[in-house]
């Protein structure tokens, strides 16, 4: 990356740097939203309303709710690339409160598709199928559940497993595994 005309130099992000190192792309990558993104369940966490100050987000009882370190530049990272569409896919009953928290965290300005409501995983991949008509084996796929990771495994999906939280590290490691597994050398 080059520098602005203040002779600053551009900071690249881990995410961003991982993201160039990439040759080729799935042309959709979908994140599920609790504890995958962010360290809570939408459904028991959090007392309504909730506000925005400064980088964090606040209950009504004043408690502060962060999201895992690395997913606002992984999102962030991903939107910039033109060749690929973001999606979220979250079960949660408390879809409003999802919704709420990605408008908040300024995210759903950066998902091309949102598939928020209680049922199967394989449902909200139809969806996304659907409308993207994007093949399934052209996307990759991060969720906290396993039951979630082996449903959407056998529509063709990539699907990766978070353990703890979304990483710069597991993004490296499932678009390197894509590019491998989908014959780019």
């Amino acid at each position: 990356l080059g520098q602005s005309s203040s002779m600053t130099p551009t900071r690249v992000t881990p995410a961003k740097a991982v993201i160039q190192m990439v040759n080729k792309f799935p042309k959709l990558i979908v994140f599920d939203l609790d504890y995958t993104l962010w360290p809570y369940w939408c459904d028991t966490h959090f007392i309504t309303p909730l506000r925005r100050e400064g980088d964090f987000i606040y209950g009504r009882s004043g408690i502060r709710h962060e999201v895992y370190p690395d997913s606002d530049s992984i999102l962030r990272s991903i939107h910039e690339n033109p060749a690929v569409k973001l999606a979220c896919a979250s079960r949660t009953g408390a879809i409003d409160i999802a919704k709420t928290l990605l408008r908040l965290l300024k995210w759903d300005e950066l998902f091309d598709y949102m598939e928020i409501y209680p049922g199967s995983k394989v449902k909200h991949f139809e969806s996304f199928h659907r409308l993207s008509g994007i093949p399934y084996y052209e996307m990759i796929f991060f969720d906290d559940e396993d039951r979630n990771i082996r449903d959407v495994s056998q529509l063709g999906v990539h699907s990766y497993l978070v353990e703890n939280g979304m990483t710069v590290s597991l993004l490296h490691q499932a678009l390197k595994r894509f590019e491998r597994d989908t014959g780019f050398q």
